[in-house]
Formats: C-alpha cells, sequence, structure tokens
C-alpha cells in the first residue's frame, strides 16, 4: 500500500543543521584571491574583495574585467546516484569601472558574480552496527512518552503535534501499527536493528551577485559599500537503510529514501573601510561588516519507506512501502559578520595580508511564514524551540586567513595562502526530534554531522601580458566530523554511536583577466 500526501504549510520553518548549511560558506573567487587565501581585505585591488572588504574595490587605477572556472574534486568518496567525485564548476565573472575624479581619487563602480557555496558533496556510511537501537524505536518512543497525542482517521495513524515529524508518519503506519504486515497489530511494536548504510548525495550552489560603489580619499582612505544578492539551489539525495534483527513478523529491514531541494533568494549589505594609517607607507588597516542574509526561501521533499516483509535481508523491491511529499517557504536570517584585515606590500615585490572574520550562528533566526500584511507581503515570527535549539548546538566562527604574493619579475607572480575556520558545531550537539517546532513536523530524515575545524592550502601563480592577465589557483580544503544516523532523548539505550567522516577536496581554479 503506498500512501502519497502533498500540500503546502503555511506556518513552518527549518531546522538547524540544515540551516547551518545555508549559512556558510567556501573560499572562492579569482584565482589571485584563492591562492592567496582570501587574504586581501586590507590589500584590496581584487575584485573578489567586493563581498568580504567592498572598500576594497576602491584601489583599482584601471577598470578591469575578470571571469573564472575550474574543478573540485572529493576525495576518498565513492559514486552514489548521480554524484560525481570531479565536477566542473563556474566561479566567477564580474567588472569595475573605474572614474577618476581627481589626481588622487577614484569613484569606483563594480559587480561581481561568485559562487559563494559549492554543495557538491558525497557522504558515505556503511556497515555499521545499531546493537538493537533504530529509527523506527525512535519515532515508537515520543508516541510513547505521550509527546505526540496519535489518533486514527481513514485508517491512518495521524497527530497534530508539531513533533509528530514526516518520518514517524511513514514509521507509524507500516511497520509500528499496519495491519497489512501484521494481521494482529499491537500499537506497542517496534523493531530493532543490527545494522545501517547510509549514502547521500549534495548538489547545487549558492550563487552571490554583488554590486558595489567604492572609492578612496587623496589616496589614503578607501570606502565601499556593496549589495548582495543571493540565490539559493540545492539538492540531496539519500538512502538510509537498517537491517533488523530477528523478528516474528518476518520483517527483514527498511529503506528509507529522501529527495530534497531547496531554492529561494536572499539580500545582505557589506560596508568596509581601509586607511593607511602612515602618510608615507603602503601599510593598510581594514574593517568590514556585514549584515545578516536574509532569505526567503522553499523547500521541497518527497519521502518513501519501503519495508521488506518477506525476506530476511533487506532487498527493498516496494513489498510495502508509503511514501509523503511537501512543500512549504519558510525564512532564515543569517548572523552578522565582522572583519579585522592587514596588508603591507614591499617595494612592489612582495604583498602580504592577514584577516580574521567573525561570526556567531548561535544566532541564525529561522523564521515561521505566520501571514500576510496588508500590501500582501508574507509575515513571519522567529520559530522559538527550533531557536533555543540552534543557540545550544552552533557557535561563534572565527577565520584567519593569511596569505602571501611574490613577483619573479614585473609579470609573473607567485602566491601561498593558508586558512584556519573554527568549529561552528558544539561536539555534544545533536538532532532533537521532540521539539514542539514546525522544523521538526516536516524533517524527513533523522541524521546529522557535527563538523569540527576546516583547514585550507592554497597556492598559485598568475602571468599578466599586456592588458591580459592569466591566474592559475589550487585549494587543498579538509573538513572532518562525526555522523549520527539518529539521536534519542528519550531512551539512552536507542541513541546510535557516531562515526568519523571527512570532507577532503581539491580545486583548480582558472582565471581571465583584461584590464582598460
Amino acid at each position: 500500500m503506498s500512501l502519497l500526501l502533498t500540500g503546502t504549510v503555511a506556518m513552518t520553518a527549518q531546522e538547524t543543521y540544515t540551516n547551518a548549511e545555508l549559512a556558510t560558506k567556501d573560499l572562492n573567487g579569482t584565482a589571485r584571491y584563492v591562492g592567496m587565501g582570501g587574504a586581501m581585505d586590507a590589500l584590496g585591488a581584487d575584485i573578489s574583495t567586493i563581498g568580504t572588504n567592498p572598500a576594497g574595490i576602491g584601489l583599482f587605477r584601471h577598470s578591469t574585467a575578470n571571469i573564472s572556472f575550474g574543478f573540485v574534486s572529493q576525495e576518498g568518496a565513492k559514486r552514489f546516484a548521480n554524484g560525481n567525485k570531479t565536477n566542473m564548476s563556474f566561479d566567477q565573472a564580474g567588472f569595475v569601472y573605474s572614474n577618476r575624479l581627481s589626481r588622487s581619487s577614484f569613484l569606483n563602480f563594480g559587480f561581481n558574480y561568485h559562487k559563494s557555496r559549492n554543495f557538491d558533496y558525497i557522504l558515505n556510511a556503511a556497515g555499521r552496527t545499531l546493537n538493537g537501537g533504530s529509527q523506527n524505536r525512535l519515532s515508537y518512543n515520543k508516541g510513547d512518552a505521550g509527546i505526540m497525542d496519535l489518533y486514527i482517521e481513514n485508517d491512518e495513524i495521524l497527530s497534530n503535534d508539531y513533533a509528530y515529524s514526516q518520518l514517524d508518519y511513514l514509521y507509524y503506519n507500516t511497520i509500528i501499527y499496519n495491519p497489512l504486515i501484521d494481521p494482529n497489530p499491537d500499537p506497542d511494536e517496534n523493531y530493532g536493528a543490527e545494522r545501517y548504510m547510509m549514502d547521500r548525495v549534495q548538489t547545487g550552489y549558492i550563487g552571490e551577485y554583488d554590486f558595489n560603489i567604492s572609492g578612496n580619499i587623496n589616496d589614503r582612505v578607501y570606502l565601499g559599500v556593496t549589495l548582495g544578492i543571493h540565490d539559493v539551489r540545492y539538492k540531496s539525495y539519500s538512502e538510509y537503510a537498517e537491517l533488523f534483527e530477528s523478528n516474528e513478523e518476518g520483517i527483514g529491514g527498511v529503506l528509507a529514501e529522501d529527495t530534497r531541494e531547496i531554492t529561494g533568494t536572499g539580500f545582505d549589505v557589506k560596508a568596509g573601510v581601509i586607511f593607511r594609517p602612515i602618510e608615507d607607507s603602503p601599510f593598510r588597516i581594514g574593517l568590514s561588516v556585514a549584515t545578516p542574509t536574509w532569505y526567503d526561501l522553499t523547500t521541497r521533499n518527497y519521502t518513501a519507506l519501503y519495508v521488506d516483509a518477506e525476506n530476511a535481508t533487506p532487498t527493498f523491491n516496494g513489498i510495502e512501502g508509503w511514501d509523503i511529499d511537501n512543500s512549504y517557504d519558510f525564512k532564515l536570517h543569517t548572523p552578522w559578520k565582522f572583519g579585522l584585515s592587514l596588508g603591507h606590500t614591499i617595494d612592489n615585490f612582495i604583498a602580504l595580508g592577514a584577516s580574521y572574520e567573525f561570526a556567531d550562528y548561535g544566532s541564525l533566526d529561522c523564521r515561521e511564514i505566520d501571514g500576510y500584511d496588508w500590501d500582501g507581503n508574507t509575515t513571519s515570527s522567529t520559530d522559538i524551540p527550533m531557536k533555543r535549539h540552534t543557540e545550544q548546538t552552533l557557535k561563534g566562527v572565527s577565520t584567519l586567513k593569511l596569505g602571501a604574493e611574490i613577483k619573479a619579475d614585473a609579470n609573473l607572480a607567485v602566491r601561498v595562502g593558508f586558512n584556519y575556520v573554527s568549529p561552528m558545531y558544539n561536539k555534544n550537539g545533536f538532532k532533537d526530534g521532540t521539539l514542539a517546532s514546525y522544523g521538526v513536523t516536516d524533517q524527513s530524515a533523522t541524521d546529522y554531522t557535527n563538523w569540527k575545524d576546516t583547514y585550507r592550502l592554497t597556492a598559485g601563480v598568475g602571468y599578466r601580458f599586456d592588458k591580459f592577465s592569466l591566474d592559475l589557483a589550487y585549494q587543498y580544503s579538509q573538513t572532518d566530523g562525526t555522523f549520527t544516523p539518529f539521536s534519542d532523548v528519550l531512551d539512552a539505550t536507542n541513541a546510535a554511536e557516531s562515526v568519523d567522516v571527512s570532507n577532503k577536496r581539491h580545486q583548480l581554479l582558472f582565471t581571465l583577466g583584461y584590464s582598460f
């Protein structure tokens, strides 16, 4: 038997771990910017600073245009579904128009597109033991504890409580209480599992379109402001399977397939200043601030649960299965960001940069759409239970960027860079399915990953000939984490063990530039 539910939930919001995915950024832009580890916020004169310290555009003395593309490859992943370990990527395109106002003052206008987030990632976690724990027991425990007030209507087990997730619905209407599988169903029925297998592929990106106005005062103080438009295109597909312990009903296991897509737009404003404190020195100090990105997003999912009710191993031929799909809108406000940077050049031969950025991701604001104003615009309010969960799960993140450029001659430059990004997740954080939150109601997966700190190493070369420039950069990044298929706050014996996972990426980036 299969059931398909469709509809739009007007008052709803997303959950902490998915929101964190949407709020973070990669190191990406021009090859020069990436090759120097992004440490150009005080050095300026690179179009990628339009999104980090807008005052950097004020250092341009000539108009310029750039376009960047390359390849991104994930190390150690096993191909799954439509996911590829290596993908081509269009990363940046933009221009700066430089307008001289006086001998030492300019007013510049810039536009730049860059891929601020690349979601391409393959997760593999197979053959892990569960020691009798299971996802269906997680759903059962929520009902048994009275968190969900269950009732039967039209042969469906339903609930009006926010903690009743899409997965809970699927489990309760298949194996926990279903006469189609068991002629004598027991409302206390649940099944322990021996092991699980998990695979997920993520694809998509966040594209950022930045519009800038900037300039300088007597070649001493540089000011800039940028309006950013963000375009979200996220997709994921996962398969989660459990092999059950021996049971009287002969149920071998389950397979949960989940497809999710998140789309939408947002906007933010960035402002910055760069100044030379010593008149006859090229040493520069930069300060920057970025407002939250105010997102209006739509998420859609299709989730199916297949039950192997005839064989001792989970062959998952759809013998018994229910499915559900949903689509809803929500709002997300990312944290404020603050930056401090230093830059110095030595005889036009060496350029050195250092940048520090801080953002408190515990302040992520996930908002429910709760109505419309007189002009037909949506109104929203904070999802309080999910907000508290976010404050407990996420924390402030510090990003340190260091970079250097050495000119071997007037036309050839060599670059190196380093990044350190502190952990966003508290190591004891978990996805809590017992919250009275719309973010729980619309959950179609119970797994989560607590990622640790990120390290990035970069290098690059650049060559200029006449008005053209060609730059090449390589970036290696690594983030380790702990993956957990589900966590049960109601029964510690049903909490699955975490396993180590890693995201190791290699990026090769090319930029072609032209000055005029």
